[in-house]
């Protein structure tokens, strides 16, 4: 609906605009200094080429100079300025100056340089009012699309994640772990945080913090004795820094994944996370590899992927991600601004 109210509203200011645009062409075609009251048939001149404007912009452009068939627009058109000069010369300079100017032709030259420059004005606003609109209308096609885009990468969260961790309590089910009622519980709280804070287009930094140390203690659960996990942010955080959700939990769990499947032992995860007070976050998850594992890439993952073209629609100009994938370590490092959240995307 809004985009239709946002058309409305500029159709609604295009006759507006026209004839504004038509009272001021008119005051300087008709301007004379030595004879600086309006004549009647300055009107009637104006009005054929303002007629002549009219069909050119409505019919001819839009059937034919849009639609990119160029030499039916130039035919065309160049019929409408012979039609309108054989109206001026044979009609109405006859009926208000027979006696001298409707007594002969001036020639083509001299006639196109009285019809051309009003009509191509009056032509050339309007073509620049379409050009505007039409720019509008992508940018607001491109913003619906990211956003469906935003939406659709958001969704594939969180299949992704029940299919890991499933997994992960399947095996801890057939071991009859006394460990797996707190797996249940920590696959639930990171779900209900998945499902329903996280509809929100930017969620309390804080809210995101701690959704990540519950999801790097339900992860931690797969390392057991096998290695070490280290998790540190900060806290207090400002309840005024946001960020769109899920964003740092996609490395995380790629860090987890690829350590747990690619090593028996000797497992190392560590996770760091700083906030400046400039609103800067500086993000970084270490985890060890084995190059010799059968495991894929970590720059193939799918979550990667995901997590990397939604940094690219959020934060486009505001964001830094590398990734080192070193024989023994994989290292991301990300540099988020938070003080670029940016409504301006779901507002269209």
């Amino acid at each position: 609906m809004k985009h239709l109210d946002h058309g409305v509203t500029k159709s609604r200011w295009e006759i507006p605009f026209q004839l504004v645009l038509l009272i001021v062409v008119f005051l300087f075609y008709s301007f004379d200094r030595r004879h600086p009251q309006i004549e009647q048939h300055q009107i009637v001149f104006f009005l054929s080429y303002v007629v002549a404007a009219m069909l050119i912009n409505y019919l001819l452009m839009p059937k034919f100079f849009y639609n990119k068939k160029y030499w039916q627009f130039i035919l065309t058109f160049s019929l409408t300025i012979v039609a309108v000069i054989l109206v001026e010369e044979l009609i109405l300079e006859k009926i208000y100056f027979p006696d001298t100017r409707g007594t002969r032709f001036p020639g083509v030259f001299f006639s196109l340089l009285g019809v051309l420059p009003v009509i191509t004005i009056l032509s050339g606003f309007k073509f620049a009012w379409d050009l505007i609109r039409k720019q509008q209308e992508v940018e607001e096609l491109k913003a619906s699309m990211e956003e469906s885009e935003l939406k659709f990468l958001k969704s594939q969260i969180n299949p992704h994640f029940l299919f890991n961790n499933l997994n992960n309590l399947y095996s801890y089910a057939l071991e009859n772990s006394p460990k797996t009622p707190e797996i249940i519980l920590e696959m639930s709280a990171v779900l209900r945080y998945m499902l329903y804070e996280c509809k929100e287009k930017y969620v309390p930094l804080s809210n995101e913090l701690k959704q990540l140390g519950n999801f790097v203690r339900l992860n931690e659960m797969q390392v057991e004795e096998r290695g070490n996990v280290e998790f540190s942010a900060p806290e207090p955080i400002d309840q005024s820094h946001r960020i769109a959700p899920l964003i740092l939990m996609v490395f995380v769990e790629n860090a987890f994944k690829h350590s747990t499947s690619s090593q028996a032992d000797n497992i190392f995860i560590k996770i760091d996370i700083v906030l400046s007070d400039n609103g800067m976050l500086e993000f970084r998850c270490e985890n060890s590899y084995k190059e010799n594992s059968n495991d894929d890439s970590l720059s193939k993952g799918i979550g990667l992927q995901n997590a990397k073209k939604r940094l690219d629609l959020i934060y486009p100009q505001a964001h830094k991600l590398s990734i080192e994938e070193l024989p023994d370590r994989y290292v991301v490092n990300l540099s988020l601004d938070l003080t670029s959240n940016d409504d301006d995307l779901y507002n269209h």
